[in-house]
């Protein structure tokens, strides 16, 4: 069983940024594709960013591109997701989910495994 825990979540201003980390325990995760999903109020979870598994490519989603970057620490077992230029609209619980698979995925109907949720909320 994997248990994927988030942190850093918090209250910023705009303009300002965060750091989130997902750490995996439970089995290795080096090989496996994770990804960073957000839920608003009132809204449909929504694609974030995402890391494949071994080579670490990435894909991230409109809004995000640019201003976010995820990463990976295979010997820490945790996924990053640096925000910057964080703007009100980007106000969400963020999620990391884990993928049994290499290939990264924007659908999270692909991902497996979920983390609880850490809330960010950037005021204007």
């Amino acid at each position: 069983q994997v248990q994927l825990v988030e942190s850093g979540g918090g209250l910023v201003q705009a303009g300002g940024s965060l750091r989130l980390s997902c750490a995996a325990s439970g089995r290795t995760f080096s090989s496996y594709a994770m990804g960073w999903f957000r839920q608003a109020p009132g809204k449909e979870r929504e694609f974030v960013a995402s890391i494949s598994g071994s080579v670490g490519s990435t894909r991230y989603s409109d809004s995000a591109k640019g201003r976010f970057t995820i990463s990976r620490d295979n010997a820490k077992n945790t996924v990053y997701l640096q925000m910057n230029s964080l703007k009100p609209e980007d106000t969400a619980v963020y999620y990391c989910a884990l993928r049994w698979s290499r290939y990264y995925s924007p659908n999270s109907n692909d991902y497996d495994y979920w983390g609880q949720g850490t809330q960010v909320t950037v005021s204007s």
